[in-house]
């Protein structure tokens, strides 16, 4: 099931990664979240995000990094963590929430689950360029590997767990 994992994490990555380039810029973060959350997000919002986790300081996430980006926004509190760490946590763990909702279906926090119907259909909004499509099948494939309490959806805690998988 590892193998699920891996295509998940690069159908997710080269979604973002608009032109193909292997690296997501802070443009294309900006772009796929506002079409994705249908709001605006700022320039220095999306750089903001991308130079928490751009280990290389190139500007562009590569996959790993983008990840981690994932992996470190489910780090809980700041305590314990100075001014600028803690701000930093705040945006990681924002900008896995406005992923997960990318995603989830309607319900608030607490209701939004990404169901394999949900998964389809945004990874067909993000992929919509590209010829490669996920069937539902596969989506329930993707969503059963990281699915702990079995009920074949996805919470944000198990989207948290499965952000910190692919590092």
């Amino acid at each position: 099931m590892a193998t699920a994992a891996v295509v998940q994490a690069s159908s997710v990555f080269a979604a973002f990664d608009k032109d193909g380039d292997g690296k997501v810029s802070a443009d294309e973060l900006r772009g796929s979240m506002t079409a994705a959350l249908g709001e605006e997000v700022s320039e220095e919002e999306a750089a903001a995000i991308l130079a928490t986790v751009d280990a290389d300081g190139d500007g562009l996430l590569d996959q790993e990094e983008f990840s981690r980006l994932g992996a470190t926004a489910s780090q809980e509190g700041a305590e314990g963590v100075a001014g600028d760490e803690a701000d930093d946590d705040e945006v990681r763990r924002r900008c896995l929430k406005e992923a997960f909702a990318m995603y989830a279906t309607e319900g608030g926090d607490e209701g939004a689950r990404i169901t394999p119907a949900s998964l389809m259909r945004m990874l067909d909004k993000l992929l919509e360029s590209s010829t490669e499509k996920m069937e539902l099948e596969e989506c329930r494939a993707m969503i059963c590997r990281f699915d702990l309490n079995g009920d074949g959806v996805l919470s944000f805690d198990e989207f948290m767990v499965m952000m910190m998988g692919n590092v």
